[in-house]
């Protein structure tokens, strides 16, 4: 199953998200193929317009046909890593071929982008730099499928 972290705006070369990413994308790109999950595609939107509404729309039209939805978002549901790892085990089991995930930019995700995910997901009720949440998720990614192969990093 691909995954697709689609972010409103760039990361800039050299910027420590940037680095964290690469690192994150790299390691499960390595590590998702054992477990059927991967590779891990990274889509920056840059919408013409400034805006919400303008930013909804570049996001909308990223997304894979037939791809399973899960928009990032403080009001949505925490999961815990090994229940993150089940999840996508089960969308992977399912047969599903992509799952995208949103995130927007400063101002976050539209509501009705939001409403018409498959899952929304918070790292929490505090609220993360969407620089720093594509960085966060490509890392909880990666633990997941060192979970989902047995292998110990999920402990450390």
């Amino acid at each position: 199953m691909r995954l697709h972290v689609l972010a409103v705006g760039r990361l800039r070369a050299g910027a420590p998200e940037r680095r964290l990413f690469d690192d994150w994308q790299a390691r499960f790109d390595r590590t998702g193929r054992s477990v059927g999950l991967g590779p891990l595609i990274e889509r920056e939107v840059e919408p013409k317009a400034a805006g919400a509404a303008a930013e909804a729309e570049a996001l909308g039209r990223a997304i894979p046909p037939d791809a399973l939805t899960v928009a990032l978002d403080e009001r949505g549901r925490v999961l815990s890593s090994p229940d993150f790892a089940a999840r996508l085990a089960a969308w992977r089991d399912e047969g599903r071929t992509d799952a995208a995930f949103l995130i927007g930019g400063a101002d976050g995700l539209r509501a009705d982008l939001r409403d018409r995910a498959d899952l929304v997901l918070s790292f929490g009720p505090m609220v993360w730099p969407h620089m720093l949440a594509r960085a966060m998720l490509a890392e909880q990614i990666y633990r997941a499928a060192t979970l989902l192969a047995g292998l110990p990093y999920h402990r450390t």
